[in-house]
């Protein structure tokens, strides 16, 4: 079996209730549980927290011990070259996902620095992005 770990960064605990207009009214909790049942051939673990040294911990961790990994790691994939680093320090490949399009925002968001990390990236699709980097992940795991 296929382990996939996906790991959100800050702000995503806030999914199904922040800006329902952009990110919807599905909370993670209720969308993790679905995408577990769509790929009942893989194991996926979810891991969010909003504190950047917490997220490098969690991609060394997971990077070492699942097939593959699914990041949307939110406002630092815009600003962190340590996270970044972190991506290409381990084997496991990563698929970047955003559940707006980042592109159609401010201007600041149209570069993220964790994409050149993985090996593609999902936006603007809301939470079916995890879904489709899910099916990535199994083709090429």
């Amino acid at each position: 079996m296929k382990t996939i770990a996906i790991i959100n960064g800050p702000n995503l605990n806030l999914t199904g209730i922040r800006e329902p207009e952009t990110y919807g009214h599905t909370t993670m909790d209720e969308y993790i549980a679905s995408l577990r049942k769509q790929f009942p051939e893989a194991t996926i673990t979810y891991y969010q927290s909003n504190v950047e040294g917490e997220l490098i911990d969690a991609i060394q961790r997971y990077g070492y011990s699942c097939d593959g990994l699914i990041v949307n790691l939110g406002g630092y994939s815009h600003t962190s070259v340590a996270l970044r680093d972190a991506l290409l320090s381990v084997p496991s490949p990563a698929v970047e996902v955003h559940i707006s399009n980042i592109f159609a925002r401010e201007e600041y968001r149209h570069h993220s620095l964790i994409t050149s990390a993985c090996r593609g990236m999902i936006c603007g699709l809301g939470l079916d992005g995890y879904r489709l980097a899910t099916l990535c992940l199994l083709q090429i795991i």
